[in-house]
């Protein structure tokens, strides 16, 4: 009996894309020795799409790391998967200009057509880099 209610309050069990690996490639990536940072990065560049889910997730989690964000939006757009289009597109209202724009290159290398109402919008962002990469 004590195993059933255990069983009816327990909260469903998540899986998360970010694998112990991802873990440690996402923090090696901010590390500040930029041999180990690189390496990290080229680790998940060379994943490509095996690589989105992980990269979707931790863009959302990282609201408080804009490097982070950056390498995960930047990630994405190496990607060629049309599954990180999506991710992209809300990465164009990112806080960050710095974000904003790379969403910008990272749609354009994915061939987001379906991406320009929104790309088009970045031309009245108040940072001007934004705006020059939009346009």
């Amino acid at each position: 009996m004590r195993a059933n209610l255990q069983e009816t309050n327990a909260s469903p069990v998540v899986k998360s894309a970010i694998t112990p690996r991802y873990a440690d490639l996402f923090l090696s990536m901010l590390d500040p020795d930029r041999m180990r940072a690189d390496a990290a990065f080229d680790a998940v560049l060379f994943d490509r799409h095996l690589a989105v889910p992980a990269l979707i997730e931790q863009y959302n989690n990282s609201s408080e790391n804009e490097v982070l964000r950056y390498l995960c939006v930047q990630l994405l757009g190496f990607s060629d998967s049309q599954k990180a289009i999506n991710a992209l597109i809300v990465a164009l209202d990112d806080t960050s200009a710095m974000v904003r724009r790379e969403a910008c290159f990272a749609l354009e290398d994915l061939k987001a057509v379906d991406a320009i109402d929104a790309i088009e919008k970045r031309t009245q962002d108040m940072d001007s880099s934004v705006r020059q990469v939009a346009e």
